[in-house]
């Protein structure tokens, strides 16, 4: 059998297939998860009444080489599911207070976001941005290759050649390319992604200035010429989107902006050419959203 990462679900998946004994012991391990961790062989034998040799033909069953490596797996299971299972599964809040709930989130999280800004490494970011000859935004997972295609979608419009990636061998080989005069802009709210420490330590070998959207204090910002660092909390509620991709979308909008007064003739011209080709597609010629 190949190894199960997630051992809950083998458990549930295995449901009443086991034999008697062993699934007395699939039984007392789901009723105790939160506990389970922390106990020795004897004792989920003991609780489940059986023996320990069918403690170790159910680790075994479910995959594991035995009763060690089934604690290891169950641990790091348990630590990230814990928060989604059990709760209140019907809890409907009313639309008004979904609104209130989701946007005073966004509110706290920008306020935040904005007082842990540091302006000098803000300014610095706007000035190598605005005379890069090219930039790449990085980010692996939802939320930081979203942000990171949002950064490609603004720095376009300024005249700046400008790309987002999400794949990690596609990264490495793109910031191999890369040399003085490019930037490299890596996102990444954890700042651990190997890809992207790979990434920006090949980028910067060949000269290339990097700049992190990240937590601070982390391994990307460190890693970086330019660090942005945030420590934004993540709110509990597992059924509300994080805040914090907005913030970094937020932030990716101030940088924009500035590069954009830094070369404010370029720009303009840049924007007047993107707003005629799209005359065709509308009869609206008033201001709106390029591309919209």
């Amino acid at each position: 059998m190949s190894k199960v990462i997630d051992i809950i679900a083998q458990l549930r998946g295995l449901n009443g297939a086991l034999p008697k004994r062993e699934q007395n012991v699939a039984d007392y391990v789901l009723a105790n998860l939160e506990t389970i961790a922390y106990q020795r062989q004897s004792e989920i034998a003991r609780g489940a009444g059986v023996s320990d040799a069918t403690v170790n033909r159910f680790c075994q069953s479910l995959g594991c080489d035995g009763f060690k490596e089934f604690k290891i797996r169950l641990a790091q299971s348990v630590a990230v599911s814990l928060q989604y299972l059990g709760g209140q599964a019907n809890d409907r809040s009313p639309a008004d207070q979904l609104v209130a709930q989701v946007f005073g989130a966004l509110v706290d999280t920008l306020n935040t976001a904005r007082s842990q800004l540091d302006g000098a490494a803000l300014q610095s970011a706007i000035d190598t941005l605005a005379d890069a000859r090219r930039i790449v935004f990085l980010g692996v997972g939802g939320s930081s290759a979203n942000v990171a295609r949002e950064g490609a979608n603004r720095f376009f419009r300024l005249g700046i050649p400008a790309e987002a990636h999400a794949d990690g061998y596609l990264q490495r080989m793109i910031t191999s390319t890369l040399e003085r005069g490019d930037v490299v802009f890596a996102v990444s709210a954890s700042g651990t992604p190997a890809e992207l420490l790979d990434s920006v330590a090949i980028a910067r070998q060949y000269g290339a200035a990097t700049i992190a959207l990240t937590k601070a204090g982390s391994d990307l910002a460190q890693a970086c010429d330019i660090a942005l660092g945030l420590d934004l909390p993540e709110d509990q509620d597992i059924f509300k989107p994080s805040a914090s991709r907005l913030a970094y979308v937020a932030i990716v909008d101030v940088l924009a902006a500035g590069a954009a007064r830094r070369r404010p003739e370029r720009v303009k011209e840049y924007l007047r050419r993107i707003r005629t080709s799209l005359v065709p597609l509308s009869t609206d010629v008033g201001p709106k959203p390029i591309g919209d």
